[in-house]
């Protein structure tokens, strides 16, 4: 501080007082520190995907999925990756917590906007414990959970091997309709 300055500050406190002394001494109380207000993500209010106990898949075992009354060529096709990706979601490196937030708000999404064959890039781990290997033990336990999910299988090495899996969603209710218009005008003619 300049001579200045510190005359400045003689001057301007000269008027000041001490504050009289309490009994007991002075108690300063600690400044409350205000969190900053968290935005609550009501999508994931109903995030119903577990985190529990979890059966690991080995690593060099291929995911796949089917529910009852799906046909084998369906997988099949969707093993062979012949249905286009419509969506992907890319889990890698990401902690497990963060990973259930992000597949559950990303089959929420594509569901309401219609899409059926997702990519959903988890990583694959050499040990059976890596956090790779657990990340996609998970996707695969939490996949079955959601209804609309048809089937869903370990990906073609150029998209990612057993590293990734595809995703076959239910048809909306617009497409069954859809369909059904094409359908019945086809056999109209």
């Amino acid at each position: 501080m300049s001579q200045d300055e510190k005359m400045l500050f003689l001057d301007a406190m000269e008027d000041v007082k001490p504050l009289k002394t309490c009994r007991g001494g002075t108690q300063w109380n600690k400044a409350k520190t205000l969190r900053p207000r968290q935005h609550t993500d009501t999508l994931q209010l109903d995030n119903f995907l577990t985190t529990g106990y979890l059966d690991i898949v080995p690593p060099g075992e291929p995911l796949a999925f089917k529910r009852e009354g799906v046909q084998t060529g369906v997988l099949d096709k969707l093993r062979q990756g012949k249905y286009p990706r419509q969506a992907t979601l890319n889990l890698l490196r990401q902690p497990v917590e963060q990973c259930r937030q992000m597949l559950y708000a990303f089959i929420i999404q594509a569901k309401r906007e219609g899409l059926r064959n997702l990519l959903i890039i988890h990583g694959r781990g050499s040990a059976a414990q890596s956090h790779a290997n657990i990340v996609r033990s998970y996707v695969a336990r939490w996949l079955t959970e959601f209804n609309e999910v048809q089937a869903y299988c370990s990906a073609q090495l150029h998209h990612g091997g057993s590293g990734a899996c595809y995703v076959a969603l239910r048809k909306s209710a617009q497409a069954k309709l859809d369909n059904r218009e094409r359908h019945a005008a086809r056999r109209a003619r």
